[in-house]
């Protein structure tokens, strides 16, 4: 099985978070009595399981690709105070498992001596922590194995801009440095670490530096046996997942490996239309977006339609449930595709020509049965900036992106077609947190 866990070394690390200070979770090995921290690296693997889900619900439906129907899950349409009621189901389970895999990373940064797990370990962390400043704005910063349980003055939430200096960007310096080429399913890689600090700096809008290490996968993912999969439908589902060429780093799903939490890793099932909840999910938006392009193809319609949504346009299949395969789905974090596209973007705040800019979108649009962009008609940096987001929508529809690729764009109002209070681009942080740190843990305004 090309499943990374050791169940037994995995285990040995989850806890029951009895403590009050949850996101400081004990270990029950003690580091200093460890000489192999390969299943404490395994366990910061692991603990990326609990933020699946809900980074798939935050990223669809909270934006313009899925709804829900039963109440309180329409609060993610709803842009005011209301998902407080939504914490035991997503953001406090999150919260959790992001800091959990962070202190587990520390524990092998601070005491491992091997170089290659070092390396991963900051991928892991920093991966944690873009997505807790994506989610929650300001946070907690911790670095060490073995914080204070009982100076709460540690916990006091960070300025995004520090944890992004601090750590994301420091840690994917030394995991770039670190890491070896070569993919292997489910661990981190060079590829993997400058695809997400190519990430991490368009969302600074420091596009130079962007370009810069998003320019270095693109140029150099022949050379790791990474390439664009010639058909659509061959990305995604558990029987392609093995060796796939174009995924660049996913979070692994196995059904043989019990999720800290129940709903972790379930997140198909929120897109398939299986929960009351949501059962028809998909956004009528997102339908039309698709429909839109129908005159600008070369076979009569977007290839990416059918392999992303039923015929009726009510449920999303990206990720299928058929032939029992569902618990199986890994959770793609950093794909070939994604990179071009943010490539591009990067270019295009670079001021690069229409023309280049919109030939790196070629092979995606191809692939997907679509013409080519045509760079006489889209000869503003704002009108390929705008192609560059509608392609990513089309291209990554309920892979997680579209709710942060509108925040990182500030393209909230326009695309959502409201105005809507920037204190909601992010979301509440967890009240049992807030509770439990005597209030030294703040709330976001708004909630």
């Amino acid at each position: 099985m090309k499943k990374i866990y050791l169940v037994l070394a995995s285990l040995l690390f989850i806890t029951a978070c009895d403590s009050d200070l949850d996101q400081f979770p004990p270990n029950i090995a003690n580091a200093d009595s460890l000489t192999d921290f390969g299943g404490v690296l395994n366990a910061a693997y692991y603990y990326q399981l609990g933020g699946v889900t809900p980074m798939a619900v935050m990223g669809e439906f909270r934006a313009d690709n899925a709804l829900m129907d039963e109440e309180p899950y329409p609060a993610f349409d709803r842009y005011n105070s209301d998902l407080t009621d939504m914490e035991d189901q997503f953001f406090g389970p999150f919260y959790t498992a992001m800091y959990k895999s962070i202190l587990s990373s520390n524990n092998v940064i601070e005491n491992s001596t091997d170089a290659g797990e070092i390396g991963e370990a900051k991928f892991l962390r920093a991966l944690s922590y873009f997505k807790l400043v994506q989610v929650f704005g300001d946070v907690t910063i911790n670095l060490s194995s073995a914080p204070s349980l009982t100076d709460t003055s540690i916990l006091v939430r960070q300025p995004v801009a520090d944890v992004y200096s601090q750590v994301i960007i420091p840690d994917l310096t030394d995991a770039i440095a670190a890491l070896g080429v070569e993919i292997v399913d489910g661990r981190a890689s060079k590829l993997a670490a400058q695809g997400l600090l190519g990430k991490v700096y368009a969302t600074l809008g420091n596009f130079s530096s962007a370009e810069t290490q998003l320019a270095a996968v693109v140029n150099g993912a022949a050379a790791s046996g990474v390439s664009l999969k010639d058909n659509f439908n061959e990305i995604f589902g558990a029987a392609n997942e093995d060796g796939n060429s174009e995924i660049i780093y996913a979070t692994q799903i196995s059904s043989s490996i019990v999720d800290e939490y129940t709903f972790g890793s379930d997140f198909w099932n929120w897109y398939v239309g299986d929960d009351s909840k949501s059962d028809f999910p998909v956004d009528p938006d997102l339908v039309a977006a698709f429909d839109a392009v129908v005159n600008d193809t070369l076979v009569g319609g977007d290839l990416r339609r059918a392999v992303t949504l039923t015929p009726e346009g009510t449920t999303a299949i990206k990720f299928p449930k058929d032939g029992g395969l569902g618990a199986e789905h890994d959770w793609i974090e950093i794909r070939l595709a994604d990179v071009i596209l943010l490539y591009a973007e990067a270019l295009n705040e670079n001021g690069a020509s229409a023309t280049e800019v919109l030939g790196l979108l070629d092979p995606i649009r191809m692939r997907a049965g679509l013409n080519p962009l045509d760079p006489v008609a889209l000869n503003t940096q704002a009108l390929v900036r705008q192609a560059i987001l509608d392609e990513r929508r089309l291209e990554l529809a309920f892979e997680g992106h579209r709710w942060f690729d509108l925040v990182r764009t500030g393209t909230v109002d326009a695309e959502m077609g409201e105005t809507i209070n920037s204190n909601y681009h992010v979301f509440p942080v967890p009240v049992s947190e807030i509770l439990a740190s005597d209030a030294v843990i703040s709330q976001n305004p708004g909630y």
